[in-house]
């Protein structure tokens, strides 16, 4: 007779709700030993292992949960690490609920396995015990550029290193990390983690230069001329804006900047770091997805009173973590749905007063895949706010594409690439990430790296 499989995950120790409200220390405090070892005897070891399939950097998975069953710690960590450089980030931001974990099998009798959690559990024990620096067998005379320190950046650099080629990042801001130092809140993903994970990229033998901004600093045409490839991870940094009536009253933040005031510039740690930033009684945050929920969970710990999400459509279309929403709901996020911004409102001084709403209903799916918003007639109203931070999205900033004329860019500022393969239509530059498909996950940024890194080796090493 075979073993009882438990129907439902072994629960994530977490900070008290009323103690995580007034730090930014992490919120999920990670497995023990034993929940690790009670989650991983979950696993069913399935032989078609469908959970791969949903990985876009297939880690084997059953592979190292099997290694943790056994105790084998280090080995599971060595297993994650032969398709994954950043563990210990990805098991903390990675929406496995849409992906491996999407397909796990025991997700037709309960929940599925907490794949991410495990990953994060062996990574946490690493990073506690000593990072082993794989052994890089023979160095190519070989170089490339890699543009950008973000999940897509880091993921090519570290592939390319372990394959014996000098790598070089250009960073343009003073810290490396791209997004996941300064768009992703300390509570939720802590500098600590990064910082380490980076390191292991340096140890692998990559160069990281900060402060060089690729279009300004320094062309691609003229990288070219030093380096055999360049690829370009530069994200979707730029803010979108919604383009109504008072937007540039005083008050109005996008997340952009508001999170990366907050993160890069510690603004949560003032009068210490003297980059304040004010924080009103009542803030709104426009927008439904994983930025919105940042935004939201942050001006609560900075002090605000009431902290209002405003999004058109309802919690069931939201694109953000189901665990992110759970977890603003319980710190007193309140959510106002179908609602859309109409105009904001500001007082004689020019300082936002509030914004007019408008009711919506929701009409047939477009092409999101999402019911369609549709404005209720005569339906508009005020709603009182002193800070109000607008999260509806990213684009790539232009200047690579404004200074590297023959580099095909799609209408919404994206750059063209060939999906399998990486590569633009300016030879031997290769992209990825956020800067080709538009605002995504950091896992799929992560998966668009590797794509690059295997393109590139091909180029490098087996072509010429």
């Amino acid at each position: 007779m075979g073993l009882k499989v438990l129907k439902t995950k072994t629960p994530m120790p977490e900070q008290p709700v009323k103690e995580r409200i007034k730090n930014f220390d992490e919120v999920t405090l990670g497995y023990t030993e034993e929940q690790a070892l009670i989650e991983a005897s979950r696993c069913l070891q399935c032989k078609d292992a469908p959970c791969i399939k949903g990985c876009p950097v297939n880690i084997d998975i059953p592979a190292f949960i099997r290694l943790i069953r056994e105790r084998r710690y280090d080995e599971a960590i060595k297993k994650i690490k032969e398709t994954n450089n950043l563990p210990a980030t990805t098991g903390r931001v990675c929406p496995q609920e849409n992906q491996c974990e999407a397909l796990c099998t025991l997700k037709k009798v309960g929940e599925p396995v907490a794949i991410g959690r495990l990953e994060r559990f062996v990574a946490d024990l690493e990073l506690k015990e000593g990072i082993e620096i794989p052994k890089i067998e023979k160095r190519y005379n070989k170089k490339v550029a890699v543009i950008g320190s973000g999940p897509a950046g880091l993921t090519v650099a570290g592939d390319l290193s372990k394959k014996g080629i000098n790598v070089s990042i250009f960073e343009a801001f003073h810290e490396p990390g791209g997004v996941l130092i300064y768009g992703i809140p300390e509570f939720r993903l802590p500098k600590r983690i990064v910082r380490a994970e980076i390191e292991y990229v340096k140890k692998l033998g990559v160069n990281i230069y900060t402060n060089v901004v690729v279009g300004r600093t320094i062309t691609i045409d003229e990288l070219l001329k030093e380096y055999n490839a360049v690829f370009i991870g530069t994200g979707a940094g730029a803010p979108q804006f919604l383009n109504i009536p008072g937007e540039n009253l005083v008050g109005i933040y996008s997340a952009n900047e508001f999170l990366t005031r907050i993160n890069l510039m510690k603004a949560y740690r003032f009068p210490e770091y003297d980059t304040p930033i004010k924080i009103g009684k009542r803030v709104g945050v426009i927008g439904g997805g994983n930025v919105a929920m940042d935004a939201a969970r942050t001006a609560l710990r900075l002090g605000a009173e009431e902290v209002h999400v405003l999004y058109r459509r309802t919690e069931e279309e939201m694109p953000a973590r189901y665990e992110e929403i759970i977890h603003a709901k319980e710190e007193g996020i309140r959510f106002n749905f179908l609602v859309a911004p109409v105009k904001f409102i500001g007082d004689e001084h020019g300082k936002v007063i509030g914004i007019e709403l408008q009711r919506m209903v929701l009409g047939e799916p477009d092409s999101s895949g999402r019911r369609r918003p549709i404005p209720v007639p005569d339906s508009n109203f005020f709603f009182p706010l002193d800070i109000i931070i607008v999260a509806i999205g990213t684009i790539p900033n232009p200047l690579i594409s404004m200074t590297t004329p023959d580099l095909a860019i799609s209408r919404d500022g994206t750059i063209i690439i060939d999906e399998k393969t990486g590569e633009t239509s300016k030879e031997r530059v290769y992209a990825g990430g956020d800067i080709a498909s538009g605002s995504a996950t950091v896992i799929n940024a992560m998966g668009a790296g590797k794509i690059a890194a295997r393109s590139i080796i091909k180029y490098l090493l087996e072509e010429n």
